[in-house]
């Protein structure tokens, strides 16, 4: 049985690859879906972890949590996913304590994003996290810890220029298209795939190319048909896939599938192509990319780009980490109490026990501080406390003081 200790930060890991060791095909290999993500908090609860998340998109997957070393949080997560561990750990990072809680700030403001400034990582943090609480596996410390990341994350939003601009995946598939695609108005365009990215991937089209030459193809047959709807395009059934792939000029392909869904027989012998795969894993046979009239782009390959907005929103780094460390400065200082939490109990259990003492104190001095109601004056010495231990812990030093001052009041 792993220990429960959640206010030992050193028993804290994060472990994870991303964008900067590995390739969109590696990091397809260890991309956890619904799925696995179940399979994994199930795992953890048999061999007595009891605190962790993983977090898994296009750009990284990591898993964060308390252990008694990191290796039992990569066994667990390369358990279940397509990835052997020698690969993970030969490409993976591994940060405990403070380090992993300074990280994962980072991912939250989309300062270790691949596109820098990306603030979509933030409704996954979330959906990550609401996932494995739904199991029981999001004590107080995590809580707390997502909290004060959301709110960092929206205060940098809010007073930096790091989210400015518009740049993202489906953004930049659709700037590829506008700066390397002429008569783009002409150019039969299919869609497959409209989940979040594959919506915002349609949403750009129509906005940025100004082309309704559209048509959306989705597992979920009535989800397509209402984007299409919305958006005044075209939508047909999963069936009709192999024919609308030969005819299509430009395919962008944004599906949730463990495997490819466009195969090079589809392609083969069907003309020049372009071929954006903004999934994870890739969703494109890598067979395709061997034919010299198909041109094929992942979310690797758009990364690339070179952007203005991209310049603009590193000179806000500066910034953002300012506030990443006042955050960080709360949550200790909080994490800091927690742990004092027992020695604040005793105390504020003696002052109210000194309070109804005849000992110490008459019906008349009570009834001039408070009556037969001192948990205000209580809680004012408490929290007196608290601060003079976030400053200096002094252990049974505070408890004897607060106990004076309290006495000092009671008896004015």
């Amino acid at each position: 049985m792993i220990s429960q200790r959640t206010s030992d930060i050193s028993r804290f890991f994060v472990a994870g690859i991303n964008y900067k060791k590995s390739n969109a095909l590696i990091r397809g290999q260890f991309s956890v879906g619904p799925e696995q993500y179940a399979a994994i908090l199930d795992k953890a609860s048999v061999i007595g972890l009891h605190e962790l998340f993983v977090l898994s998109t296009c750009n990284r997957t990591e898993i964060y949590g308390f252990a008694e070393t990191a290796k039992q949080l990569t066994e667990l997560l390369c358990s279940v996913t397509s990835g052997d561990e020698k690969t993970f750990n030969s490409l993976a990072y591994i940060k405990q304590g403070k380090t992993a809680i300074q990280h994962i700030f980072e991912v939250g403001a989309g300062l270790d994003s691949q596109i820098l400034g990306d603030y979509e990582i933030v409704g996954q943090i979330k959906a990550a996290v609401k996932f494995s609480k739904e199991k029981g596996l999001i004590g107080t410390f995590m809580e707390r810890l997502v909290n004060c990341i959301l709110q960092s994350s929206k205060a940098i939003k809010n007073e930096t220029g790091i989210s400015g601009g518009t740049v993202s995946v489906s953004f930049a598939a659709v700037q590829y298209i506008r700066e390397n695609v002429l008569n783009v108005q002409n150019k039969r365009i299919l869609v497959i795939g409209t989940g979040k990215i594959g919506r915002n991937t349609c949403k750009n089209l129509v906005d940025y190319l100004h082309t309704r030459n559209i048509t959306l193809i989705n597992r979920t047959e009535e989800k397509a048909a209402g984007l299409a709807d919305e958006l005044n395009l075209q939508s047909v059934p999963l069936s009709e896939l192999p024919g609308k792939i030969a005819e299509s000029d430009i395919i962008l392909v944004a599906t949730n599938a463990p495997g490819p869904t466009v195969f090079r027989s589809h392609v083969e012998g069907k003309g020049k192509k372009l071929i954006i795969d903004l999934s994870i894993p890739y969703n494109v046979e890598s067979a395709v990319r061997s034919l010299d009239y198909i041109t094929v782009l992942s979310v690797d390959d758009l990364s690339k780009q070179n952007d203005e907005t991209l310049a603009k929103r590193m000179a806000e780094v500066p910034k953002a980490r300012i506030i990443i460390s006042k955050h960080i400065t709360e949550f200790n200082d909080w994490l800091s109490m927690r742990r004092h939490a027992p020695i604040l109990k005793a105390i504020k259990s003696k002052l109210k026990e000194l309070h109804t003492s005849p000992l110490f104190f008459n019906d008349t001095s009570t009834a001039a501080f408070g009556g037969n109601n001192p948990d205000e004056k209580i809680q004012r010495v408490i929290n007196g406390t608290a601060s003079k231990i976030r400053l200096q812990n002094q252990g049974g030093c505070h408890y004897i003081e607060a106990i004076n001052e309290f006495i000092a009041v009671e008896a004015i």
